[in-house]
């Protein structure tokens, strides 16, 4: 005859169960995501998206916990300092190395911690740089706008960083949006880009899509990948038509993670709302139909609509957003909500 087990006591077994099996999930979670500690200071920084020996070595899955420096190299601090003081545009934090990279596959970076490091964002235009300013692409024969910097209080409390006008007394208080300004790979065929320069392997793209609760992904060219981040943003307009967001240095843990056998051409942003594309070139319509054209290829792909049909309904409900048209390439990303597409394919 079996003997009866009191009901408390099976009660307590699956309790206990159930604890071991949620502490076992957690140890194996914090297994599968290694965290990897990295300071990046003004001797360490790079200044191109290229070929490099790596920083650090990470596994699939693991998160980098850094900083970056702003796009000045945090050496404008005060009113008289000068652009001639700069080093060089955007430095990078990186390249940090990601096992089982291979040319093909794909590398997802999702964005966990963003935060402004410090109590002072950077505004500036300089000659031959902006929008609205004369540029080696757009070149006048009226003289170059003058150099001029601007700096903005921030308040990490209220969340805000305060314009101050420079001709007259008015100020007023700006929402921040932390952003990587640069974030990318490697480029392909052993190519070395500037820092200042946004393409198919991501790079300067100012995209505020570059932000917490989104997932970017890129076309790994290299083996490892070679992941860079930095010029970070506390906000920015769209277009950054004066060639400058509120620059910051930033606190950052991000998590790299590969796709095997998944191959994209151009960076891609995703979150759970939303799929984004990205056109980086010039002409600004050009830069636009990469973005789409790209858009219509994962929808095809991932959600199974014929490419035409993505086409058409791209038509009705897609959105655009320019993110700037100040860098060697105009950026243009492309998105399209969920709720518009069917299930995705398993």
């Amino acid at each position: 005859m079996a003997k009866r087990v009191p009901i408390c006591w099976i009660l307590l077994e699956d309790h206990l169960i159930s604890h071991v099996l949620a502490v076992l999930l957690l140890i194996g979670t914090a297994l599968a995501q290694n965290t990897v500690h990295y300071t990046a200071t003004t001797a360490n920084v790079k200044y191109l998206f290229a070929t490099a020996e790596p920083v650090a070595r990470l596994k699939s899955g693991d998160i980098v916990d850094t900083n970056t420096l702003d796009c000045f190299g945090n050496v404008l601090r005060k009113p008289g300092d000068t652009l001639s003081m700069v080093k060089g545009d955007n430095p990078l934090t990186g390249p940090f190395f990601v096992e089982g990279a291979e040319p093909g596959d794909t590398l997802a970076v999702k964005i966990l911690e963003l935060d402004v490091d410090g109590d002072t964002g950077v505004g500036a235009f300089a000659p031959g740089f902006g929008a609205l300013n004369e540029t080696n692409y757009t070149p006048m024969l009226h003289p170059p706008l003058p150099e001029r910097i601007w700096y903005y209080h921030i308040d990490h409390a209220a969340n805000t960083a305060t314009f101050k006008a420079l001709d007259n007394d008015f100020s007023v208080k700006i929402p921040m949006h932390p952003f990587f300004g640069c974030i990318g790979v490697a480029p392909a065929e052993g190519e070395a880009r500037s820092s200042v320069v946004p393409a198919e392997f991501g790079g300067n793209m100012d995209s505020p899509e570059a932000s917490v609760g989104n997932t970017v992904y890129f076309p790994v060219n290299v083996k490892g990948g070679l992941f860079y981040i930095g010029d970070g943003h506390a906000a920015m307009g769209d277009g950054e038509i004066a060639g400058t967001a509120i620059e910051v240095p930033l606190k950052a843990r991000v998590q790299l993670s590969v796709i095997k056998g998944r191959t994209i051409t151009w960076p891609q942003f995703e979150n759970d709302d939303s799929i984004m594309t990205v056109g980086a070139y010039r002409p600004l319509d050009d830069a636009l139909r990469i973005a789409f054209t790209e858009l219509v290829h994962w929808i095809h792909k991932d959600y199974g609509l014929s490419e035409l049909d993505a086409y058409e309904l791209l038509s009705k409900v897609a959105k655009i957003h320019l993110n700037e048209m100040v860098d060697p390439n105009y950026v243009v990303v492309a998105s399209i909500e969920k709720k518009y597409l069917p299930p995705k394919k398993k």
